[in-house]
């Protein structure tokens, strides 16, 4: 007999069964179609920033999630969905003919259209509308249980928990949860976190042609469903689209009891957002600064090491740092400097070329001097990016990092780094992972894998 689930939920029980590579997680065993398909879209960087196949994505969910979900026997509503779908991506064509994420979506929506005998001319949908709070209404719901405040559930423990941070932002400079800083090439798709409560994955793209000099150009995140607090949730960033909402348009954590324990608010209009993960002791700040990304984010120790499989993990930034192949030694960078008297410098660490028409390198000083006066690693930083991108935006990069840390680190004292960290072969930092090349090839198996499956598996 044919199976009685809505359409939309047959398509996302069999995504679910297309990838189990980012762990069980703290509640469902796999992540589900959209936030599957939104962790390879990560995987490709769009062939360029004008390809709005992700605010396609995003009205598809907005429109066929939660209560506007279509029952088995609104198959016309289910198809009006579909030719809307369908509508956006032609609109957005000629500039995402580079893009696998688009080619992806336009079979997906073509096997869809046919699974469900679907026209493609007939009546499209109308966006569905959120209902907004009234204003000065805090959303608070007061009666969220215990477990959805992880500060509020210590009372029972024995120590408060520990917090750490880890940032990335500029040519890319990472500040792991550790206090490690490094420089980085890492060009593509890199995992940042993944634990058992959220995944973050990150895009670096060149900054300049032929530049080993690249910066983060998309972001995404996804807070896994959590017992009676969250359901799973996928937050998309990239250049010019700093949304102030979740990909399925709404700002808290769904319809389950505790879901204002997971927040998304609005700083500043396309430039700053903050997300606030209460049931995890949470919170990330992103930026866009110039054309590029920033990542900043204070977590307990507690939900950093919480994992399935501690050695099978694998190579994620924020715990493990950039591999010895992938990191730049920036100190060295300034011509004819050594780095120190006698100290030969390692293969594995490279500076990174200069780019034409960067500053000399008295007026990057003077520049990063204006904002960052402590002569710290941000500082160093600073200098390092006007040299090697010409591109003054990162003066503020570096400026709003530190700004981060100084909010978002416990430990007051470590806020000004000085010593650039280099792992030494053997230790974790420089465990062998898999290099940036390999990514994009394994997220193309991967989604050939997983789209024939989706309708036909139903």
């Amino acid at each position: 007999m044919p199976s009685q689930e809505p359409p939309r939920e047959r398509l996302v029980v069999t995504g679910r069964a297309g990838w189990m590579g980012m762990g069980r997680g703290a509640g469902r065993p796999a992540l589900g179609f959209w936030p599957t398909l939104a962790f390879l879209l990560c995987s490709f960087p769009a062939a360029s920033s004008s390809c709005k196949i992700l605010k396609c994505n995003s009205e598809f969910w907005s429109a066929t999630a939660g209560s506007h979900a279509p029952a088995a026997d609104d198959a016309p509503e289910f198809c009006a969905a579909l030719r809307t779908y369908a509508l956006c991506t032609r609109r957005t064509a000629r500039t995402c003919r580079g893009d696998l994420a688009y080619h992806s979506a336009v079979h997906g929506i073509e096997d869809l259209m046919s699974q469900h005998n679907c026209s493609k001319d007939g009546p499209t949908s109308q966006p569905h509308l959120r209902t907004l709070p009234p204003p000065g209404d805090s959303q608070e719901r007061s009666d969220s249980p215990e477990i959805c405040h992880y500060e509020k559930s210590f009372h029972n423990r024995a120590a408060a928990p520990n917090y750490t941070h880890c940032g990335l932002f500029g040519d890319p400079h990472l500040r792991t949860f550790t206090d490690r800083f490094q420089t980085c090439k890492v060009q593509g798709a890199w995992p940042l976190i993944d634990n058992n409560y959220l995944n973050v994955q990150v895009t670096n793209t060149p900054v300049l042609p032929g530049s080993a000099a690249t910066a983060t150009s998309k972001l995404t995140i996804i807070f896994k469903n959590f017992q009676e607090c969250v359901d799973q949730k996928v937050y998309q960033a990239e250049m010019d689209e700093l949304p102030a909402a979740f990909a399925d348009g709404s700002k808290n954590g769904g319809d389950k009891h505790g879901a204002n324990s997971l927040k998304i608010t609005e700083k500043v209009s396309g430039q700053h957002v903050e997300i606030q993960a209460k049931y995890i002791g949470t919170t990330i700040v992103v930026r866009q600064v110039g054309r590029y990304l920033t990542f900043a984010v204070r977590m307990p120790e507690e939900v950093v090491n919480a994992v399935e499989d501690r050695d099978s993990q694998g190579l994620y930034l924020c715990l493990r740092g950039c591999p010895l192949n992938q990191q730049i030694d920036f100190q060295a960078f300034r011509a004819g400097a050594p780095e120190g008297p006698g100290a030969p410098q390692p293969p594995a660490a490279s500076p990174a070329p200069p780019a034409p028409d960067t500053f000399p390198y008295e007026t990057a000083v003077a520049k990063c001097k204006e904002k960052l006066p402590v002569e710290d690693l941000y500082y160093q930083a600073c200098v390092f990016d006007l040299l090697t991108t010409g591109d003054v935006n990162f003066t503020l990069a570096a400026y709003y990092a530190l700004e981060d840390v100084k909010m978002l680190h416990s430990n007051k004292d470590k806020l000004h780094l000085y010593a650039r960290t280099r792992e030494p072969p053997g230790r974790a930092g420089a465990a062998p992972g898999p290099p940036p090349a390999p990514w994009p090839l394994l997220g193309t198996l991967l989604l050939l894998a997983l789209l024939p499956a989706l309708p036909g598996a139903a």
